[in-house]
């Protein structure tokens, strides 16, 4: 692809996604460094969003958690919160990624990230947009079920988590465990949302954060068991190298790499 060719469909891919609120940006980054702005466009909108394995709404919740994760890029967040409801996201399914972030990122960056959704969706209301709610959480869970409900929605992540985990801490603190699994019941039971989706944040946020990859090893495990592809996931880590660095994109990729050739071996 030809360098104007790559700024062009940058700027147009940029346009589709962030809307009104990519102007901020361009005006920001062009007094003082106009290369920049340049660099941006062609390699983040022109070169990583027009690729098709994975599709613009999985890309935004992508990008959301990540930067709720890192919880140092307000701005970008802002923006990309902005970009997910532009690109068909309803504002439960934002608010179910905000609050899965607590688990990955905790709770000051989940409330940070709340606060400016609605921020951004006041503002969008101010200029008469009238953004999709989505569905609301139906499941009401016993808190005597808690961990039965967890341990049902680990399992059909991974069938071994569960046991894996009480193997692994039960005998040193049973207290992790407990929060670990209700915690699942707590958050990842909410049936308003795909799982799919789920797991994508989880890969992007820990990606993204870099200190876990043993827990990175094992949503990239949990997304291939309920259909996310490898090419999904690839996608999901060429993505960060734009919003968390090529070295969290490269250790993310190697850990997807091991995955699947653990996988080969069962």
């Amino acid at each position: 692809m030809e360098e104007n060719s790559r700024l062009e469909k940058g700027y147009l891919k940029m346009q589709e996604v962030l809307g009104e609120s990519e102007n901020n940006a361009n005006n920001s980054l062009n007094t003082i460094f106009p290369d920049l702005e340049k660099y941006m466009v062609e390699y983040v909108w022109g070169e990583i969003y027009t690729r098709e394995a994975l599709d613009i709404k999985f890309k935004e919740i992508a990008v959301i958690a990540a930067l709720t994760a890192i919880g140092n890029a307000q701005e970008q967040l802002k923006q990309h919160l902005n970009g997910a409801l532009n690109v068909g996201c309803t504002i439960n399914e934002i608010k179910e990624i905000l609050l899965q972030m607590s688990a990955f990122a905790g709770f000051p960056a989940c409330i940070n990230a709340m606060n400016l959704l609605r921020t951004v969706l006041a503002e969008r209301m101010s200029k008469g947009i009238e953004d999709e709610i989505g569905i609301e959480p139906t499941n009401e869970i016993s808190p005597m079920d808690r961990y039965k409900v967890g341990s049902q929605v680990m399992s059909e992540l991974d069938s071994g988590q569960v046991e894996l985990l009480e193997k692994t801490y039960n005998d040193f603190s049973t207290e992790l465990v407990n929060l670990v699994v209700c915690g699942q019941a707590d958050i990842t039971a909410r049936n308003n949302i795909d799982k799919k989706y789920r797991e994508i944040a989880s890969i992007s946020a820990m990606t993204a954060l870099g200190t876990a990859q043993s827990q990175l090893k094992t949503h990239i495990n949990m997304a291939l068991n309920i259909g996310v592809t490898p090419e999904q996931i690839k996608e999901i880590m060429l993505l960060m190298t734009a919003f968390s660095g090529f070295p969290s994109a490269i250790n993310g990729m190697n850990i997807l790499m091991a995955v699947l050739e653990a996988r080969k071996q069962r």
